[in-house]
């Protein structure tokens, strides 16, 4: 491994591979340039304007870190540099990866027949479960929590992100994977054809993000039966032909996203003192990777932590914060995925 002169690079993420460079040569004074005193006094200016401008030692160029942007640490993370992960943290975000939860669902915005939609989901998750090895959550059960969540849904989430991926939060699922497409068929000497082309979009269901999408494109499918069956046919070669591609690109698109670490999302209720969220962020601190504060008011502050550790250690976290801060009356409310609401006991 390359390691530059001076000052050490500072890595994005650290389960990225480091794509070494030679260092920058420093500037050598030419051999055959005269020694004169005006010479000298050029170059003692050239040097001056460096070390201003850059804040270098004098002589030394600076080195290519444009695409390298330091994260701050927090400062509970001994032994780890600003962007570092330490060998746990690395060895947990590679385990994480490994065991993401998928929920697979499809647009109920396009115009499918929910019969084939059905078809689309369950050949998604007999992949999931034949190759993967993982539980799912299957077609029937969306249905069922859709009709069973919703009043839950609009006194929460109020609308702020879609029912589906409610529910995938709820279930405690990594990916949600919406399945869109469309259907060709014809009929030519009384057999049916058809195929289909659409995409899988990939969402981080914690953050209901779109992390990306795949393409879905079936052969012409032929069936001597019916337009439906070759219409199944076309779906269900489709999607089990796209799920490697999603599996792989899910991983390495969460894994770009998670350079913070795992972010659960804090709501704590009754926050009359700002001093008092102060000294509970600082305590946070040093029990997670990284702590953000998103918003306060005295009946509610919002914070993001960022941490390489399971959803049950953000509640230990958090005792532990609060019993530093003053707010050993603290108490978990509510929870919902990577979700948390903590009444301060004021």
């Amino acid at each position: 491994m390359c390691i530059p002169p001076k000052a050490a690079l500072f890595a994005a993420t650290a389960f990225l591979v480091f794509s070494c460079t030679s260092a920058p040569e420093t500037r050598q004074a030419s051999q055959t340039a005269p020694a004169s005193q005006s010479s000298q006094s050029n170059a003692a200016k050239d040097r001056a304007k460096a070390i201003v401008q850059d804040g270098l030692d004098a002589g030394e160029q600076p080195a290519a870190q444009a695409n390298a942007p330091a994260l701050g640490a927090s400062p509970g993370q001994s032994g780890s540099a600003a962007g570092q992960l330490t060998p746990e943290e690395q060895a947990y975000l590679q385990t994480y990866l490994s065991r993401l939860n998928y929920m697979v669902y499809y647009n109920e915005d396009a115009k499918v027949d929910p019969k084939l939609a059905k078809v689309a989901v369950s050949q998604a998750n007999r992949y999931l479960i034949e190759k993967l090895g993982l539980s799912v959550m299957d077609f029937d059960q969306i249905e069922k929590n859709k009709k069973d969540q919703q009043t839950a849904y609009e006194n929460e989430a109020g609308g702020s992100i879609d029912l589906i991926q409610y529910i995938a939060q709820k279930f405690n699922s990594d990916v949600y994977v919406e399945i869109d497409f469309a259907l060709s068929s014809e009929t030519r000497d009384d057999k049916y054809y058809a195929s289909a082309q659409g995409s899988m979009k990939i969402f981080d269901t914690s953050t209901a993000t779109l992390l990306g999408s795949v393409v879905l494109a079936s052969q012409t499918a032929f069936s001597p039966n019916s337009a439906d069956a070759a219409a199944t046919n076309a779906i269900a070669s489709s999607v089990w032909v796209a799920m490697p591609k999603m599996i792989e690109q899910s991983k390495e698109l969460l894994k770009n996203s998670l350079s913070r670490g795992i972010r659960y999302e804090v709501l704590l209720q009754k926050t009359p003192d700002s001093k008092q969220v102060s000294q509970l962020r600082r305590a946070l601190a040093k029990k997670v990777h990284e702590v953000e504060q998103i918003s306060y008011s005295p009946s509610v502050t919002k914070l993001y932590l960022y941490t390489f550790q399971n959803g049950d250690k953000i509640e230990d976290a958090m005792y532990d914060a609060g019993a530093a801060a003053g707010l050993s009356d603290l108490r978990l409310v509510y929870s919902r995925g990577k979700s948390y609401t903590f009444d301060s006991g004021l």
